[in-house]
């Protein structure tokens, strides 16, 4: 466990929790204490998705402005990687992962949003990639996530620009899932990766490689993915479960091991 980021498990669902105050600032520290809490919720096997979490009065405001300013360039070219790995870790969790997002989701912030697989905001929840305002650019890979996931004339909009994205509107264009109050936003999310505890878990990792594999590379390519993926779950045990169980019992009642 580090000293701002936290794995916490519970029923088969991890929480990743964020808590350096007042809010959530991923200084150099806790950007790799997230990658050491994905890497510990990848390999555990009580873990069968999820939640990122950063409190019930925001989600994460940012780098580290401070420690940022300080640095120069060659520093910053050897922190780069650093900066990016963090949500590279993220994004990489062979498991459902979901963002309970409160308050703001700005510049790193968002950037750790965009790296699940769905995030459910509250509905006063703001996001944005502000890091134009301060002379620089997101890097943290949210000139690429943020395109793949709105388009690329929106993100540009948002990252040109700076602003701050209001809840409805990111729903609309599609940078959040669902809106729910905020006292209600984590426990919606728990819900959410509640539903794959007992679930096929390798077929669970092979859909979320082949879809995010896919967005990779152009369409055929894509399918020998999906290809490869389909045909190496003929060698589990949970894929002659799941038939057996739809044969013999209907859909929906099959009981699987993980393996």
């Amino acid at each position: 466990m580090g000293e701002f980021v936290r794995l916490e498990v519970s029923e088969g669902v991890g929480t990743i929790r964020l808590d350096r105050p007042k809010m959530n600032a991923l200084d150099a520290q806790m950007q790799r204490e997230i990658a050491e809490v994905c890497a510990e919720a990848d390999r555990r096997d009580d873990v069968a998705a999820v939640v990122v979490y950063g409190g019930e009065r925001v989600f994460a405001a940012g780098a580290d402005i401070k420690e940022m300013s300080a640095m120069s360039y060659q520093d910053m070219s050897r922190h780069a990687h650093t900066l990016q790995e963090f949500t590279r870790a993220l994004a990489g969790v062979g498991k459902p992962t979901i963002s309970a997002i409160t308050g703001f989701a700005l510049g790193g912030g968002c950037e750790v949003a965009l790296s699940t697989d769905l995030r459910f905001a509250a509905d006063n929840a703001k996001l944005g990639q502000p890091e134009i305002l301060l002379g620089i650019i997101p890097g943290a890979g949210g000139t690429q996530r943020l395109a793949r996931l709105v388009g690329p004339a929106r993100a540009k909009d948002i990252i040109y620009t700076g602003r701050f994205v209001g809840a409805e509107e990111a729903l609309a264009i599609g940078l959040v899932d669902q809106l729910h109050p905020a006292d209600q936003v984590y426990d919606k999310a728990v819900e959410w990766a509640a539903q794959f505890v007992g679930g096929p878990a390798l077929a669970l990792r092979a859909a979320k490689s082949a879809v995010d594999r896919g967005l990779e590379v152009d369409l055929q390519s894509g399918l020998d993915i999906e290809r490869s993926e389909f045909a190496a779950l003929f060698a589990t045990d949970d894929q002659t479960a799941g038939m057996s169980s739809f044969i013999e019992n209907g859909p929906g009642k099959a009981t699987f091991s993980g393996s």
